[in-house]
């Protein structure tokens, strides 16, 4: 069996990707696995590093906000784009997939239109609340959509609905195993103080290292907490400075452990009791599956604001309070995050919610999906 992933741009795509190749190749060894992307993208380096075979394809989005780079953006995502179908065949046709699948960003969607029309079995796997542009465009035309929540469903194409199954979004097995006494001790969390976790994605967002700064500023002067945070790429001189701006010492804090990015995001989860965060729809996935409380910052630069609807499933289950970046200041994430510190049972609650809308079998239930797809 030969199964062709198509999935770029971002993480929250190219991971579930790799995780559902990964149970499919667990439950078919003699599988033949293999990724197209863009070979400028991280997935050229995230694909190849996990295992699997990639092949290059090149594909770019429409700029809405017209720059002269964008101008210049777009022309060459035009000439990409009357090329693709003919570039997608070749790929196809060199590899001879059973079954396509797409996990999202632009590459996927030429590739499975094209596979369609050439009859090979194709689903799409969507991580979002509110889907993408590319979702929307391939529910009518695959086998199969795999959806992460059931609202997801309001915003396809009524033609589509049959296709449609709720699985959920796959997450790293080791989120489910983590010890959280071990992972406490992995990440020098002290006994009996309250972990806080805090991060704004690789690159970092410089609105929330502000008012991170601020939430350590109040903290560190009792040294009741400790506090793990990630500044992300554009956040690594940042935050120091804005520390120094507010008196805390550092680096020499024992309260405060800071990092460009968190490789260990497993233990670090299970070792937190809150987590300040963005709203991706992996991460929340990873909460989910966690049970941990969180106080969420939806990213307000993503396509059609698909992380505040992400956010809004979690907070209508109970499972994490939602912060929108337009009301993100210093003052309000302090009370926040002093509100749900000094109350450890509200803690618990938010976070056995969000256990309760997880989806710990999404990867099996995914591959049971497509492998029935390929027999059909």
């Amino acid at each position: 069996m030969k199964i062709l992933f198509a999935c770029g741009g971002t993480a929250g795509h190219i991971n579930p990707g790799l995780s559902i190749a990964a149970a499919l190749k667990s439950r078919c060894p003699d599988a033949v696995i293999r990724f197209a992307g863009n070979p400028d993208g991280m997935e050229a380096r995230l694909v190849p590093g996990a295992g699997f075979d990639f092949v290059p394809f090149r594909a770019m989005g429409i700029q809405r906000r017209l720059t002269p780079y964008n101008i210049y953006r777009n022309i060459k995502s035009v000439c990409l784009l009357v090329t693709a179908e003919a570039r997608a065949k070749k790929v196809i046709r060199a590899f001879g997939p059973d079954l396509v699948v797409g996990t999202g960003g632009y590459v996927s969607g030429p590739i499975l239109l094209t596979a369609a029309k050439m009859g090979i079995p194709t689903a799409t796997h969507e991580q979002n609340a509110f889907p993408g542009v590319t979702t929307k465009l391939l529910a009518k035309q695959v086998d199969k959509v795999l959806l992460a929540v059931e609202k997801a469903k309001d915003y396809l194409p009524r033609e589509a609905a049959e296709k449609c199954v709720v699985t959920g979004n796959p997450v790293r097995p080791e989120i489910l195993t983590e010890s959280r006494e071990e992972a406490r001790r992995k990440c020098g969390v002290p006994e009996g103080k309250l972990c806080i976790l805090s991060f704004g994605g690789s690159l970092g967002a410089q609105r929330v290292n502000e008012a991170v700064a601020d939430v350590m500023a109040w903290h560190t002067k009792e040294g009741k907490l400790h506090h793990i945070h990630a500044t992300g790429r554009y956040g690594v001189e940042l935050l120091p400075r804005l520390l120094r701006e507010r008196k805390v010492p550092y680096p020499d804090n024992p309260c405060l452990d800071i990092r460009e990015y968190i490789d260990d995001m497993p233990a670090c989860l299970a070792a937190a009791d809150l987590v300040i965060c963005r709203a991706g729809a992996s991460t929340l996935s990873e909460l989910a599956a966690a049970g941990r409380a969180s106080i969420l910052i939806p990213s307000p630069n993503v396509a059609e604001n698909h992380q505040y609807h992400n956010a809004m499933v979690l907070q209508n289950a109970g499972a994490a309070i939602v912060l929108e970046e337009k009301d993100l200041t210093g003052e309000a994430l302090v009370k926040l995050v002093k509100e749900l510190t000094g109350d450890p049972a509200r803690l618990r609650q938010l976070g056995e919610n969000a256990r309760k809308i997880a989806a710990p079998r999404a990867v099996e239930e995914i591959a049971d999906q497509l492998l029935a797809l390929v027999k059909k």
